[in-house]
């Protein structure tokens, strides 16, 4: 990604995408980061940087099946 003189994410690409809509999820996220902004003798500078994002699906409680343990 390139960061903006003013923090913001202004020109983001994927490296490794993961498909299953999972990339432009990601991209969402980013876009609504804020970054200080690189500095270059005493001014604010756009910087390219490699951001990893990692996700972690989560197991939503549903219908049990009789018999069946609690969630821990």
């Amino acid at each position: 990604m390139i960061i903006d003189p003013n923090g913001a994410p202004a020109i983001l690409r994927l490296v490794r995408p993961l498909g299953l809509a999972l990339d432009e999820k990601e991209l969402e996220a980013v876009a609504q980061w804020r970054f200080s902004p690189g500095m270059k003798d005493g001014r604010p500078v756009s910087v390219e940087a490699t951001i990893e994002v990692n996700f972690k699906l989560l197991k939503l409680p549903g219908p049990r099946q009789p018999g069946a343990p609690p969630f821990s």
